[in-house]
């Protein structure tokens, strides 16, 4: 079904490869320019989420902040309609502050705003929230010299660079999605970014493993070019299955999943979008030129 469709990867590895460099440069530009926009759970601070009984504007809880030395706190409406400038749910964040101090803020705030429901309320101390970065890039580079030691071990240590540099790019791309976007990145996008890490490495390992039998295989009038096309294109239909089910899910828990797990399920879209593109099309490029080859040999 596929083979009109069908074009050598391997001998357009420029176009490919020029995709990522451009997407990848415009991201990292983002992420020295802009930084990240990163949640309490990595910052520090206090944290209220409040439903009030009726609909109300940043402006109307930013003047109550004033009052209390918090006119800087990060204050953002929970609606659906991104245009909207009045909204039941509020989400503040602010520097660390007591008991007795929020509870001031929101004696205020029921007087001068309106009456609300507390949905949330969190402290978490900024030395916690740096032991927390370390433990995320950590866990990250532990899982890739893992998947280094394994891949070596049931393939060859040139199929684990390869796999290894795909996973980089798309955790970079994963990073810089957010990055542009400045969507808030807390403890869950941990989460999603070591789901992203085993799903990518998961296709790559499909697509080398059939480049592996394959090579036993090889006639000697078929170039390696030629037998890595022939493994990806092998395993198109089964990697088009697999990607359109996954994010058919996780589109859907995107869309209907609620605020609570949105930039969750949008950090999973990312990076399962960029896995996919790696597995295809950079992963078996890379192990032909770790190999010392060229396109076309």
């Amino acid at each position: 079904m596929l083979d009109k469709f069908r074009f050598s990867i391997v001998k357009n590895y420029k176009i490919f490869f020029a995709i990522s460099i451009i997407f990848l440069t415009i991201g990292f530009g983002s992420m020295i320019m802009r930084g990240f926009n990163l949640g309490i759970d990595f910052t520090g601070g206090s944290i209220m989420d409040l439903k009030f009984s009726k609909a109300v504007t940043i402006t109307e809880v930013r003047d109550v902040l004033k009052t209390h030395d918090l006119g800087n706190s990060i204050i953002q409406l929970e609606s659906k309609d991104t245009s909207a400038t009045s909204a039941e749910g509020v989400l503040i964040r602010t520097g660390v502050i007591d008991d007795a101090k929020r509870r001031e803020v929101m004696s205020d705030l029921t007087s001068k705003v309106g009456k609300f429901d507390i949905q949330r309320v969190e402290n978490v101390g900024a030395t916690i929230g740096g032991e927390l970065i370390q433990q995320a890039v950590m866990a990250i580079v532990l899982s890739w010299f893992l998947m280094i030691a394994y891949i070596t071990l049931r393939f060859e240590f040139r199929f684990a660079i390869a796999a290894i540099i795909a996973l980089i790019i798309d955790v970079s791309v994963t990073l810089s999605y957010f990055s542009l976007l400045h969507i808030e990145m807390d403890s869950s996008f941990v989460a999603a970014l070591l789901t992203v890490v085993g799903y990518s490495i998961n296709g790559t390992i499909v697509v080398f493993d059939r480049i592996r039998e394959n090579l036993k295989l090889r006639r000697r009038t078929e170039t390696l070019t030629d037998m890595i096309d022939n493994s990806i294109w092998q395993t198109m239909t089964r990697s088009i299955y697999t990607v359109g089910t996954s994010l058919f899910a996780i589109i859907s828990i995107y869309l209907w999943g609620g605020e609570t797990i949105h930039n969750f399920s949008f950090a999973m879209l990312v990076g399962f979008s960029s896995g996919a593109y790696t597995s295809t099309f950079l992963a078996g490029p890379l192990w032909l030129f770790l190999r010392g080859k060229k396109a076309g040999e």
